[in-house]
Order: structure tokens, then sequence, then C-alpha cells
């Protein structure tokens, strides 16, 4: 693809806010309507799929559609198979003109992803709701593309499952690796072995219809679910009940706190490969895909690692008496491991690279780890490559430091940017662009039903107990949340703490911020005066927050908060008046100012200020 068709593409998609992009698009003239005339025919294409696009449809014009008229014709080639499998034809054409819109594809799959883009082209007109006209071919750059998510270290009911995999199938994702055990919980219903979930659970756990049903669920959106049970570190959840299985004698508990930890089932037990032969086999019957990941990372018992590599091999002989395929992290990588495994690498590129040398396929997650908190751009500029047997990427969803109330806001929109990198070409780069048509699929992924942007106001508003919302509101959208690392670094937090505070209900991305340093490099007259109303607003608001602080826990700990702030508009309020000055500002005053800068981006609260990064742009350009 040239750079000229890319930058065609990207604009195209832009007008569109498609996202992932498609292989190939070309713009027409025309549009077509979207009105209660508009309705959807298939022709081997199951029913339930268009009465499920159609509910989409109306839910996101609010018109009620109806089922004659011009609209969307469906046809698709060849039935799906009775489950998503690896690397089916996933590919779709859609063509949109004035007088209707026709989808083909070879398969079910085909049509859904076709779906969705047509879905995403649908925008407010000059006579209501329409779709332009676009000839689109499409299919993906990687067979695997998924995302992890954690209910161990916190529990996730199924609705927030079922509305995560919604918004998976929007921007074309097709594996839903679900990490179901960890040292925090076993969340299974075993009806062989109990115990597992009656003393590893806390009594959350998913029954076996409720699996059935997630599965299912995914199934119908083309996304197939991947089950992790963590083997044999990461295992304390397990042996609660069954201390039995364990490499040392008990008793056990639940953990409540973050890392590595000591327990580890008995490789050199023939009890231990007994209970796992059972149990993968109850498993297989819930789980119908054919890959099923042990996990096996992070294993710190000396006796434990040496054995492990035994281990992994009497489990993958396991998984193949019971018909799967076994995909493991990066330290399953070791001599006797059969040539089918799967690994997926946390480590990076070149742990990847060096899996593909030695003939396995492997999958990458390092650089798409979501509760990281990094910016979309930085996940953007990570690609799995192209080396032989690289099958796609997962980002993952590590649960330490979010709740049911909060995951959709650490997963989204930022996964929608990881999902492009999996599906279009390795040729899409422009960061500017993804980040214009991140923020347009953010707000219609709330069609879907993702609760990404639901929780931001009334989390706020929980905060203010009652106060003007207004100085708390103008402070988040100046601040970011503190990833991961930042949060451990405070050793404070445990599966029962509440996740209640400022920086639970902080964005991870500041899109307020961001657009200002886009005004702040282009810096028209219009920029600079936009520029300077943001810039007095975080002056005088420190002043109405602080009034608001005195006896309020969760409020006292953002006053330093406040205080920066107020500082970075003062310095940024300078900058300006040197800019419009037309005398470039004194150098020790620019190294001054850096310095100042420099010290209220430290974190408070496990929060960052954001709103420093536009204003030392203000400070180098005064200094020019």
């Amino acid at each position: 693809m040239t750079r000229a068709i890319v930058f065609i593409l990207l604009a195209a998609a832009a007008r569109g806010a498609l996202m992932p992009l498609p292989v190939k698009m070309t713009p027409g003239s025309g549009r077509l309507a979207i009105d209660g005339r508009f309705g959807v025919t298939g022709s081997g294409c199951p029913a339930p799929a268009i009465a499920r696009f159609q509910t989409r449809i109306a839910r996101q014009t609010g018109i009620p559609l109806g089922a004659t008229g011009q609209g969307l014709s469906v046809t698709c080639r060849a039935p799906a198979p009775e489950l998503p499998t690896l690397g089916e034809d996933e590919s779709y054409t859609l063509d949109v003109t004035a007088g209707g819109a026709r989808l083909t594809a070879p398969t079910t799959t085909g049509v859904l992803r076709g779906f969705e883009t047509f879905a995403q082209l649908i925008a407010p007109g000059s006579d209501g709701f329409e779709v332009p006209a676009v000839h689109i071919e499409d299919r993906p750059r990687f067979p695997w593309r998924g995302m992890m998510m954690d209910v161990s270290r916190h529990w996730m009911p199924v609705e927030v499952v079922e509305r995560n995999l919604d918004a998976m199938a929007a921007v074309k994702l097709n594996v839903f690796h679900w990490h179901l055990s960890d040292d925090q919980g076993f969340r299974v219903q075993s009806k062989l072995f109990p115990k597992l979930q009656q003393f590893g659970s806390d009594g959350n756990f998913y029954t076996q219809d409720q699996i059935r049903e997630v599965v299912a669920y995914a199934r119908a959106r083309g996304i197939r679910v991947i089950p992790e049970f963590d083997l044999p570190g990461h295992a304390t959840s397990w042996v609660v009940g069954m201390p039995e299985l364990a490499a040392a004698p008990g008793p056990y508990q639940i953990e409540r706190k973050w890392g590595i930890f000591a327990p580890v089932l008995n490789a050199a037990s023939d009890r231990t490969y007994a209970f796992l032969d059972a149990f993968i086999g109850e498993m297989a019957g819930l789980f119908p895909d054919p890959y099923f990941h042990i996990g096996g990372d992070e294993v710190e018992d000396a006796q434990a690692k040496t054995l492990q590599p035994r281990f992994n091999q009497r489990v993958q002989a396991l998984l193949t008496r019971h018909g799967k395929t076994m995909v493991g992290w990066d330290e399953v990588l070791a001599p006797g491991l059969a040539p089918g495994t799967l690994v997926q690498s946390w480590r990076g590129p070149e742990a990847l690279a060096e899996t593909a040398r030695k003939g396995y396929r492997g999958i990458l997650s390092y650089g798409y780890y979501l509760n990281y908190l990094l910016p979309a751009s930085t996940h953007y500029a990570v690609d799995p490559g192209d080396a032989e047997g690289i099958l796609g990427g997962e980002a993952c969803m590590w649960a330490e430091y979010v709740s049911a109330e909060t995951v959709d806001a650490v997963i989204w929109p930022r996964m929608a940017a990881i999902a492009e990198r999996f599906w279009s070409s390795k040729e899409v780069k422009d960061v500017n662009s993804m980040y214009q048509r991140m923020e347009a699929t953010s707000r219609w992924l709330e069609w879907t039903g993702v609760e990404h942007r639901a929780h931001y106001l009334p989390m706020l508003e929980r905060l203010a107990g009652g106060q003007p919302l207004e100085p708390l509101l103008v402070l988040a959208d100046a601040s970011e949340a503190g990833g991961h690392d930042l949060r451990a670094q405070t050793g404070q937090y445990t599966s029962w703490t509440a996740l209640n505070r400022f920086v639970d209900a902080a964005r991870a991305e500041s899109e307020p911020v961001r657009h200002l340093q886009q005004a702040v490099a282009r810096l028209t007259a219009a920029d600079r005066k936009t520029i300077r109303a943001r810039l007095r607003e975080w002056v005088e608001n420190d002043a109405r927050f602080q009034a608001m602080v005195d006896g309020d826990s969760f409020l006292g700990e953002l006053a330093p908060l406040s205080r920066n702030l107020k500082t970075a508009g003062e310095i940024g309020l300078r900058a300006i008046d040197y800019l419009e000055s037309n005398a470039p500002a004194p150098a020790d005053w620019v190294a001054q100012q850096n310095h100042a800068l420099d010290e209220i981006a430290q974190p408070v609260a496990e929060v960052i200020l954001a709103a420093v990064r536009p204003v030392r742009l203000l400070v180098t350009a005064a200094g020019r």
C-alpha cells in the first residue's frame, strides 16, 4: 500500500470515523438515508444476526426501523462453522449508493464484520441520519485479535463480560481470553471438585450455565472464548479448598494482595495429574474452542521451576487427550514442548521472535497492557511483526486496580486503537488520524452498551458529595490516572480496598488536554484565545476547589493537585504574554518554568497532572 493510498484512506475514514481502517475504501457520490423505511434483508445469513444488527441501528439512530424499502441487502455465500475458528475467512465487501447498500461475504463472520463497518458509517446529515456512498473491500491482517480480561483479582459479573464482548465485536476483535484463576480467586464452578469455588472464590464465580451463556453470546458475535487456568504457579486459590494438590503443606488462604506467591501445584505427584485430567475434561465440555490456556508464568519456587518443563509436557498430553491445544505465557517455552503449542509473549518482540525461530506459533501481548494506562499512541506503535508463525496479539486487562464499575473505562477507547493495529495494514500509522477516529469511535461505542464513559460524571458527583461539581470536573479533565506501577508503589491495596477515589474516576488519557496540545501546536489567533480561557480557568479553579476540601478525605488528598493546576495555568499565561509580545522569553525564565513544571508533574494521590504537557509546549514556544 503506497503512502498516497494510505493518506486517502485515512482522510476518508476520518469522515466516517472508521476504526479499524479497512484495507480498501473508495468514496462514491451521494448518501443512503437511514430512516423508518430502512431495512435489512439477507440470504444465507442467520436471522438472529440481522435482528441484532437492526436493533443496534435503531438504538444508535433513535429510529424504529422497518422491514421494507431501501436498505441493506446481505449475501452470505456459505454458512459459518458451528464455532468461530482460527483462520476462518472474515473478509467482506460493502457497497453503498444512494439507492441502497449491499454487503457480501464468504461466511457469516465476514457479514458480522461488515455490519460493524456499516454501523460506524452512519452519521447525522442534512436530512437526518445517512451513510456516505462508498466501496469497501476488507479483511484482517492477523487471524488472532484478542483481549484478555482478568476476573480473578477483582470479580467481573456476567453483564460486564457481555457488554465488553459487544464492544470487542464492534472493533472486529475475535478472541476473548478469560483469565479465570489466580492467587486471589478461582472463578468457575466445578461440579467434580466443588471445593475449588466453595473455598477459593469468596462466593464470586460463574456457574456452568453462565459459562455456556457467555460462550454462546461470544459465538454469536464471531468471538472465540479461550479459558485460562493458571498452572502450576499463581495457584493459591486452587489449594485453599484442596491443599492436597499443593507442593507444600497448608493451610492456605486466598491472597488479598498482589504479587508472586509461593503456593504451586505439586508437579511431582501423580495425584496432581489425575486431578488435572478430570478437571480439564470437565472444563473441555464448557469451552468448545480447541485452545486452552494454562498460564505457566512467574513460578518462583525453585523445585517447581525445575519440574515445570516436565509438568507442561504432562499437562500438554492431558490437553491433547481432551482435544485441546495448549497456550501458555513465555515461560512455557522449554525443551520438549510440543510443536503445536501457542506461546503468548508478555516479555516482548525479542521473546516472540525467539518463539518463532524455534518453530512455535506466538501472539504478542507486550506493549498492550491496558492496566498500565499508557497513551493509545504508545500501544498503536507496537506491532506484532510479520515473522512466520506470529498469529497476532492480545491486549491484557489485569484487574488489580479496577472494579466492575471502572474496568470499561480502562479498556476503552484505547482498545480500539490496538484493535486497528491487529486488523489494519501495518502502514496505517498516522497517530493524529488514529486519535481523531478513536475519539469518534469512543462515542459510537456507547451504542454497543459498554460503559466506559458512563462512570465519569457519576463518580465525580459521588466525590463532590453534594457540593458543586464544576471545580472537581475542571481538575479531573486536566488529570490522568496513574497506572499499575504507580499504584503498586503504595503497597496499600488489597482485594478489599474500595476503588472509589479520584484516581479511579480519572481517565487514562485526557481528551481536553490533548485538544489543548493541538491548539498550542497550531497557535492561531483563535487558538490563543481558547488557550488563554482554559489557562485562566485553571488558575481561578483553585480557590473554588479549596473551599470544598475542609473535612473531606476524598477531596483533601487532591488539594496539592489543585494548587499545581493553578501554577500550571499561571506559567502558561505568562508564556502566552511572551508569545504575544513578539519577544522571546529569557533563557533563565524558561529554565525556571521548566523546573517548576517538573515539580508539579510529579504524581499526587496517584494522579498525573496532564495539564503540564501543553504548558510545557507554550514555555518552549515562548523561549524561541
